[in-house]
């Protein structure tokens, strides 16, 4: 079986696509995972194709039981079973630490793979079919749902999958043309992702001081850094923020070691910590908030 040297990936757009060729899925909120199973020999690919079956070894013993010749693409995610919805800052801690997640954590969070593309089965390769077609394969060989891997669902009314989405706070909706053959990365016009805004409560931890006044906020979630935020920060809570960081500063770090400076910024911990609704585009691979916003600081 040919790996690819890319997955396909969705492109960024404001609107969904309309048309009878076209149809709508989730956006799950994970890691991009291809998968070949071979003679009993899993293998699971990131998006970059580097092997990933010691960071997600129970994804592999499960796909190792099936006695098939076929290659996935999908997403794994982490789904809280409490917020029911997949949790992305979950599965990036287990890409750093690389093993299995503590069983506190194993009960809330579903480690599970999300199915949404066949690309080899048995001895054909399958890439150039419509994806239409692609998908009812891929259910034909999955048509059972568990906790821990199922097939997504392809639906025709894409503004329904829009407005589902924004009532319960997902990620987004992928537009998908129903025949379009499996092209690598995104040299295509075939598939196409809306996202909405990202909304967190974050907390401040520290000020970056550049040339002796507060040039951004720095924020943690969920016990990880979260990245740097500045806009939508008015000079009256520059000050403030100053004040409170006089007054309670500390050399202890959230992390095992400080966010990147340059030569001319310096980092200002404190705690207690101060709570900060932020908006963004979305959380990049690094864990971090794309094109922050302050929303409001919660004093």
């Amino acid at each position: 079986m040919k790996l690819p040297n890319k997955p396909m990936s969705p492109i960024a757009k404001p609107e969904l696509m309309e048309g009878n060729d076209w149809g709508y899925q989730l956006k799950w909120d994970g890691v991009r995972t291809i998968a070949t199973l071979e003679d009993g020999q899993v293998d699971l690919y990131s998006k970059r194709m580097l092997l990933k079956n010691s960071v997600y070894p129970e994804i592999a013993q499960m796909l190792a039981k099936l006695p098939r010749r076929i290659m996935l693409d999908g997403e794994i995610i982490m789904f809280d079973t409490v917020e029911q919805k997949p949790n992305f800052q979950k599965v990036l801690q287990r890409e750093r630490s690389s093993g299995i997640g503590r069983r506190t954590e194993q009960v809330r969070y579903h480690l599970c793979y999300v199915l949404f593309d066949l690309l080899y089965v048995d001895d054909k390769d399958i890439r150039a079919l419509p994806y239409e077609t692609r998908h009812a394969m891929l259910l034909d060989q999955f048509p059972t749902r568990t906790p821990h891997l199922f097939v997504t669902d392809l639906v025709a009314n894409g503004q329904a999958l829009w407005n589902w989405v924004l009532a319960h706070s997902w990620e987004g909706v992928i537009s998908k043309r129903l025949s379009s053959p499996y092209r690598e990365g995104k040299q295509h016009s075939d598939w196409f992702k809306k996202k909405i805004a990202i909304n967190r409560l974050v907390q401040i931890v520290g000020l970056i001081i550049r040339n002796g006044k507060v040039a951004s906020l720095v924020m943690e979630l969920d016990g990880d850094y979260f990245g740097r935020v500045s806009l939508g920060l008015s000079e009256a809570q520059r000050q403030k923020l100053m004040q409170y960081a006089s007054s309670h500063q500390t050399d202890q770090l959230p992390w095992a070691s400080p966010p990147e400076m340059t030569t001319q910024e310096q980092l200002i911990t404190f705690y207690p910590y101060i709570a900060c609704h932020v908006t963004g585009l979305e959380i990049t691979a690094s864990g971090v908030l794309r094109h922050p916003k302050i929303v409001q600081i919660v004093w």
